[in-house]
């Protein structure tokens, strides 16, 4: 599968936080933020130039500049070689670092090739939920990853002594990416299996994790909760500030109730308990 890599040229915090937001919507899986310019990358059957500027001409957007750049599979990991460094989080005990790094002084390390797929650490999104899994008992715990993509934060949760890790995406790319890390970081106890989010297992998880998007997250929290045991925890993320009110009352329509949240850069990571 191609992807689109789009740069736009523009400013505005709020202007770039809205056209996140709206490119979110129609399909774009991962962003890079500069103080001039927000770069998105998204399947090419899913946005394409014609597309982006519909969305911005309808958003009173339309004065925005950008260039398009066609991503080809076999081409990702040479960009992600130029472009990749070493990122540290929370609070430096949780390091990620590719396979051509020299290896990092932390408590826990990842080593993470994302080929086609999406979550280094490098987006605010990714970082956030590791920081709120940072802070959770995973020993001896049952874990959901719902769109796992590289399987970071799966492959986080079996380094916290989970005993089992269930992670699924629906892109077959993904799928075999997140096997690949998995070896790579010599994991387990994690089960990769390919399979949309609203595919899901009959069976009960102490925590589950979905690291998507707004849309997903509403559509599916009422499913996933069938998922949640009873005391257990849904942490999600994937949305900005202003989508808050909407997932946080979703949640509570289904018995989940807020336990912590996370900003960083104007997105959002929440954890909700099942009680």
């Amino acid at each position: 599968m191609n992807y689109n890599q789009f740069e736009f040229a523009i400013k505005d915090e709020d202007r770039r936080q809205w056209l996140i937001a709206l490119l979110s919507e129609f399909g774009a899986e991962g962003f890079e933020e500069k103080t001039s310019t927000v770069t998105a990358f998204a399947p090419a059957e899913d946005l394409d130039e014609n597309r982006v500027q519909l969305i911005l001409d309808e958003n009173d957007l339309g004065d925005i500049q950008f260039t398009v750049t066609v991503i080809e599979p076999q081409n990702w990991n040479a960009t992600w070689e130029q472009q990749f460094e070493p990122v540290f989080i929370a609070d430096n005990k949780v390091g990620i670092r590719a396979p051509f790094h020299e290896p990092l002084d932390t408590e826990i390390e990842l080593i993470i090739e994302p080929k086609m797929s999406f979550g280094t650490g490098h987006h605010a999104t990714t970082a956030s939920m590791i920081q709120l899994i940072m802070g959770i008992d995973h020993m001896g715990k049952n874990v959901f990853d719902i769109g796992s993509g590289t399987g970071v934060l799966a492959i986080v949760a079996e380094k916290l002594g989970a005993e089992s890790i269930l992670a699924l995406d629906n892109e077959e790319w993904a799928y075999e990416n997140a096997i690949e890390n998995a070896q790579r970081n010599g994991c387990s106890k994690i089960e990769v299996t390919r399979a949309d989010a609203s595919e899901l297992p009959d069976r009960k998880f102490e925590i589950v994790y979905a690291n998507i998007n707004r849309n997903v997250i509403l559509d599916n929290i009422g499913k996933w909760k069938a998922n949640i045991a009873d005391g257990g925890l849904l942490l999600v993320s994937g949305f900005l500030e202003a989508d808050v009110t909407a997932v946080v009352d979703a949640a509570k329509e289904h018995g989940l109730n807020v336990v912590e949240k996370i900003v960083e850069n104007g997105w959002v990571a929440i954890s909700f308990t099942n009680k």
